[in-house]
């Protein structure tokens, strides 16, 4: 019965008699059946590469990255910065001289015009010199008397002055003895009352005033016998010299109206023109003398009291633009200038040879020193973004960024700063500009100094 069962079929399974008879009738669906079974297999097998990774693809990958980028590699140095600060200034004339009257007069020629050199000793300018003639010849006349005097001293009195004396003397004795003879006859007269009493008392007057004429004659008489002392000459003699120095001095006032440099220089300015009246000591021009220069340079308030003398400096003009000088600071003035409230600094030149001219502006380059650690390179290896200023170093073939502090710009090299840095550690000097952070890099050039 299971038999018969087995073999009863449904009225809706296909008997496989009729699927072979069918196969067998239509050739054409088995090869469309058998194409479609190949590319839904085809097709499984990508879609199963795409989804399952390859592990024996990753070499092509990696051989399709950006490639290593050439650079240019230094090491690192320390060194000491220098920070350039630039000053400003003016050319002053290390000496002046003003040449001055030395006596009082109209001017009657000026001989110098702005720009003339001048030699100590020479001549610039003329005044009237008619009163100083005057004074002059008084003084002369002065010493010509006490001259007279003193050899009138010197030789002694001759013989007929004390004859001269001696006759007055003799003359005096007479006068006294004729007032003394009439005193004795008033007073014979008065006793007698022939007489008033007044004249005796005139009589009496009479007789005194001879014998004073009597004892001066006596005087100028032994004063003449006896001759001059020698007090007397001495004195003459002071008085003598006294007047030789008052012609001196009229002398060299009529000198002194012929004005004359006292020192070598330049004519800077004319103080006066012709036909002025000059007081003694008054201006005539003024001088440039002198090969040398000095430049005061005005100092940034920070800067005070940290400049000092032997520092190097550049010195430039813009009036010369080929000038150039580097020198050193000579002094410090300790005080503030009254203008510009800034204290200055002195830098000592010697013109000869040079084109520098007082009150030209002058720029200084001061070079300082700083304190501070750091590493000295070029500014090539340098590169600014947002901002902040990178080196890169290397590590295992990637550029490795480091972020640094400028110290100190030096022009062509800057001092740097950063604690990741280390003495002899290689740097990006070129090629560091569109290096990002773990980039892979080539070194072409290895760590030079």
């Amino acid at each position: 019965m299971n038999n018969v069962d087995s073999q009863v079929q449904t009225p809706d399974q296909p008997t496989p008699v009729s699927e072979a008879t069918e196969a067998q009738s239509n050739p054409k669906k088995w090869w469309l059946w058998a194409v479609l079974a190949v590319a839904l297999t085809t097709g499984g097998i990508g879609i199963w590469r795409a989804l399952v990774p390859n592990q024996g693809a990753k070499p092509a990958v990696a051989q399709q990255g950006p490639a290593p980028r050439a650079v240019e590699t230094v090491a690192l140095t320390q060194g000491s910065a220098a920070r350039q600060v630039q000053l400003l200034g003016q050319v002053e004339a290390a000496e002046r001289a003003t040449i001055r009257a030395q006596t009082s007069g109209v001017i009657e020629t000026l001989l110098v015009q702005p720009g003339d050199r001048v030699e100590a000793g020479m001549t610039i300018a003329v005044l009237d010199d008619a009163d100083q003639q005057l004074a002059l010849s008084q003084a002369q006349a002065r010493l010509a008397q006490q001259r007279s005097n003193l050899a009138r001293l010197t030789v002694g009195t001759r013989p007929e002055i004390i004859a001269q004396r001696q006759a007055a003397l003799s003359s005096a004795n007479a006068r006294e003895q004729e007032a003394i003879d009439n005193l004795n006859r008033t007073e014979s007269l008065v006793r007698e009352g022939a007489l008033s009493q007044r004249l005796l008392v005139e009589a009496r007057s009479a007789v005194d005033a001879a014998r004073g004429q009597r004892l001066e004659a006596q005087a100028q008489l032994a004063e003449a016998q006896a001759g001059p002392i020698r007090e007397e000459i001495e004195a003459q003699r002071a008085n003598v010299a006294a007047a030789q120095a008052e012609v001196n001095q009229a002398r060299l006032t009529q000198l002194r109206t012929q004005v004359k440099a006292t020192s070598a220089g330049v004519v800077d300015r004319r103080l006066v023109s012709r036909g002025d009246y000059v007081q003694s000591n008054g201006e005539i021009v003024s001088l440039i003398t002198g090969d040398r220069l000095d430049i005061f340079l005005e100092l940034p308030e920070e800067l005070t009291s940290r400049v000092t003398v032997g520092m190097p400096i550049q010195l430039t003009s813009r009036a010369l633009p080929q000038w150039k000088q580097r020198t050193t600071i000579t002094a410090v003035v300790p005080a503030a200038d009254s203008t510009s409230r800034r204290q200055r600094v002195r830098v000592r030149l010697d013109n000869r040879g040079q084109r520098l001219l007082p009150g030209m502006a002058i720029t200084g380059t001061l070079e300082l020193p700083s304190n501070r650690t750091s590493f000295v390179v070029s500014r090539d290896a340098l590169t600014q973004r947002q901002n902040q200023w990178l080196v890169f170093a290397i590590a295992d073939g990637k550029a490795k960024q480091i972020p640094v502090e400028m110290v100190t710009d030096m022009g062509e090299t800057v001092a740097i700063y950063s604690n990741e840095l280390r003495p002899g550690q290689a740097i990006v000097l070129r090629g560091g500009d569109t290096l990002r952070d773990g980039a892979p890099v080539k070194v072409i050039q290895g760590s030079r100094t």
